[in-house]
């Protein structure tokens, strides 16, 4: 199987760190933004990342594509078991990528994506108003809602649930946001123990340090 991308979308490392937790066997194409790979544009026909190709199968989008997955290799699937942790599961995916998505394009395209990757000028007024305004109000939720450091959103394994959120934390670090994690620490000291396992660690700290390198 082959996963077009690049690991610095949120939905990309989703689906990454997805594969790692399970060991799937999906090799990662890296591509960048107007990439014009064939097999690319057969599984994505909106040209979004990311895109699955297996065999003549091809599919695009996070949800998408970690739903095949899910019922290709059912055994040790990340769905939880209950109909109410299956639902809940499903409101943290949508959550992350709803929601906290807002978050991550307006701080870490302005801040990331355009000055460093596409060369022009990021709105920086548009990145204070979700590090200041949106961020705080989805904090605020999932602190209310997050387990202890260790455990997991949905049940008592990881799930869908907890990768989806997570990974817009790497990349809320990477813009960086600038919030007093003191105020939120129940959810610091859970993001912190999700990013540090190995299917998160080693592709967010390569992310950080292509991103010191470009940021000189």
């Amino acid at each position: 199987m082959k996963l077009f991308g690049s690991s610095f979308s949120p939905y990309v490392r989703k689906v990454m760190a997805y594969a790692s937790e399970r060991g799937l066997p999906v090799e990662v194409v890296e591509i960048g933004l107007g990439n014009v790979d064939p097999e690319f544009q057969r599984a994505s026909p909106l040209g979004k990342m990311p895109a699955l190709v297996d065999g003549d199968f091809a599919i695009a989008d996070s949800t998408a594509i970690l739903t095949y997955l899910e019922r290709k290799y059912p055994d040790g699937a990340m769905t939880p078991a209950t109909a109410e942790d299956a639902a809940r599961m499903i409101w943290f995916e949508e959550y992350a990528d709803t929601v906290m998505s807002q978050v991550t394009f307006k701080c870490f395209f302005n801040r990331v994506v355009a000055p460093l990757f596409m060369k022009i000028e990021g709105n920086e007024a548009l990145a204070i108003e979700g590090e200041s305004v949106d961020l705080p109000k989805l904090l605020d939720y999932l602190e209310s809602v997050v387990p202890a450091a260790g455990s997991y959103l949905v049940g008592d394994a990881i799930s869908i649930a907890d990768i989806s959120v997570a990974t817009m934390f790497a990349n809320y670090q990477h813009a960086p946001v600038a919030v007093d994690q003191d105020k939120w620490p129940k959810t610091f000291a859970w993001v912190e123990s999700i990013l540090a396992r190995p299917s998160f660690a080693p592709v967010v700290a390569r992310e950080a340090a292509i991103l010191a390198k470009l940021r000189g």
